[in-house]
């Protein structure tokens, strides 16, 4: 593995192995720079190169008490401990934070779960679906008349959950350098989700921006603001909200006259959208590209994958590093003196633990 390079240099984390969140909030620290030791069972081998990257694997039997003792002596040094099980679930192993900050108090010891530490739910099974559902934020995805879209698991496991695990991190760390204490961070989906939700929370009054499916502007009811199809099958998004935007929008793709009148009214929006439905079909993505991408109408094309790895834009932002022959997703966020780096991995966890306990 190269030197590791980014603002975050000489981290120590120990992530123990999980499925969704947990291994996210490891690679956005590895990429900027922290060495982390990924604990994985015997024999288990890595499902997914991009998530997975940068990690210097510790095979351990958690059951053990040689395992157990690899454990606590490579927490004894760390800076951060990344762990995704059920609540209680370390503390029987004997791994809690009681158990390891107690040799280590500057240990800041992040929780990532789904419905928090403690609460009713605690103990259940869940998974992105069931946690924003609670939260309110996947009763406003999808149709009118139709049932909620599960958004993927971008709100959830990676919205709500890693990236304020990985805030609550810096935060916490940030409050070491005054005390010299670490903490328990309970990183909670349902938490995060619920955060994510604060705009909306604080504008249900005004009915054009309403959470009911079908009906916000924001939710894909409005007109200037969803997605249509084109003559070959594509599709395009409109975000043409402000009035010298969607003006913007109107002239460029010679919109019928009457829809610059009322654009905010929604007892307008389904009609218009149903004229511009028609307009869009008369041409094909990548005209309207020519006619739209890069002006103030507030448009897009609306990619796959791997065409979004090969837009323009993207290829220019390096948004995608080609790393051992694989495509990975690039470091984010970018800084000027300490950019971050796409590593690979290795089986040296032991060998790097070992150097972190000779340096203290």
């Amino acid at each position: 593995m190269s030197q590791p390079t980014g603002p975050l240099s000489g981290l120590r984390v120990l992530e123990f192995a999980g499925i969704g969140p947990g291994p996210h909030v490891a690679m956005l620290l590895a990429d900027l720079g922290a060495e982390v030791v990924r604990i994985d069972r015997p024999g288990a081998v890595p499902t997914n190169p991009v998530v997975e990257r940068a990690r210097h694997r510790l095979a351990v039997d958690l059951k053990s008490e040689e395992g157990k003792a690899a454990v606590r002596a490579a927490a004894a040094t760390a800076d951060v401990l990344i762990e995704g099980f059920r609540p209680g679930v370390m503390e029987r192993l004997g791994l809690g934070p009681d158990d390891l900050q107690t040799t280590n108090p500057r240990l800041v010891y992040a929780r990532m779960t789904g419905w928090g530490q403690d609460g009713p739910l605690a103990q259940a099974a869940g998974h992105d679906i069931n946690y924003i559902a609670i939260t309110g934020a996947l009763a406003a995805v999808g149709k009118a008349g139709e049932t909620a879209t599960p958004p993927q698991n971008l709100v959830g496991d990676f919205g709500g959950g890693s990236m304020y695990c990985a805030f609550g991190i810096m935060a916490a760390l940030y409050e070491r350098e005054k005390s010299g204490k670490g903490q328990v961070v309970d990183a909670a989906i349902v938490d995060g989700a619920t955060s994510l939700m604060s705009f909306f929370f604080g504008v249900r009054h005004l009915a054009h921006l309403s959470t009911e499916r079908g009906k916000g502007m924001l939710g894909g009811a409005a007109h200037f603001y969803r997605c249509f199809t084109c003559a070959d099958g594509k599709e395009i998004s409109l975000g043409s909200i402000e009035p010298q935007f969607y003006a913007e929008l109107l002239a460029r793709t010679g919109a019928p006259e009457t829809l610059a009148q009322g654009q905010m009214n929604p007892a307008n929006w389904d009609d218009y959208a149903e004229k511009l439905a028609a307009l869009f079909l008369t041409k094909t993505q990548a005209e309207w590209c020519d006619l739209l991408e890069g002006s103030d109408a507030c448009f897009a094309p609306v990619l796959g994958i791997e065409e979004a790895r090969t837009h323009p834009h993207m290829q220019a932002r390096g948004a995608y590093v080609e790393h051992d022959g694989i495509w990975h997703t690039a470091p984010a966020p970018r800084f000027s003196r300490t950019p971050g780096a796409v590593r690979s991995s290795m089986d040296d966890g032991a060998e790097v633990v070992a150097r972190w306990g000779s340096a203290g």
